[in-house]
């Protein structure tokens, strides 16, 4: 029994879910509209405002189609209607970054140059503070990436701490050398 799969999937008001007959899974809702193939063994039934999933056997990869496709339909629906942030710091003295326009992200981390990334498709780019970048956007996958992205431009470094990290996220500290 898959705890995860069988959980039903609430539809809110203004989203509506689409499934062809290639078991494409089609969402649109006020934050965009996001796809997934789903194996042709999974079946999805829609009754109302909500959405379940069933396997044909209890046969190991089975469960496991179950529990992910699951989690795949649940995230685009909540991306289409919520979205999806992940929050980055820079820890160190002079790193800032810079959003103009939402799309182009300017980050100062101690290189020779700034470094300029462009925003995918879908994806948005916001500073509150100097030290602070949210990215935004409906698909779960792309926000994790594009972030995990970022943070791999300087990762943070055991002594000081120095680098961009998750908010939130603990570095493990190293003691560092002792005098004598």
């Amino acid at each position: 029994m898959s705890r995860i799969g069988n959980l039903p999937i609430t539809v809110p008001a203004g989203v509506t879910v689409t499934v062809d007959e290639n078991n494409l899974v089609t969402v649109k809702g006020p934050k965009g509209t996001l796809s997934q193939q789903v194996n042709p063994d999974i079946k999805l039934n829609q009754e109302g405002n909500t959405l379940t999933l069933t396997r044909p056997t209890d046969n190991k990869p089975h469960k496991a189609m179950h529990g992910l496709y699951r989690a795949l339909v649940h995230n685009m629906v909540v991306g289409v209607t919520d979205g999806f942030a992940k929050t980055l710091e820079l820890v160190g003295t002079g790193y800032r970054a810079a959003a103009e326009g939402g799309k182009t992200l300017t980050i100062n981390i101690g290189f020779s140059h700034p470094v300029v990334l462009e925003a995918p498709e879908g994806i948005s780019f916001e500073t509150p503070n100097q030290t602070t970048i949210v990215v935004k956007g409906s698909n779960k996958q792309q926000v994790g990436n594009l972030a995990a992205d970022i943070r791999a431009i300087r990762k943070p470094e055991p002594y000081l701490g120095k680098g961009i990290k998750y908010q939130n996220e603990h570095i493990r500290r190293k003691e560092g050398k002792t005098g004598k």
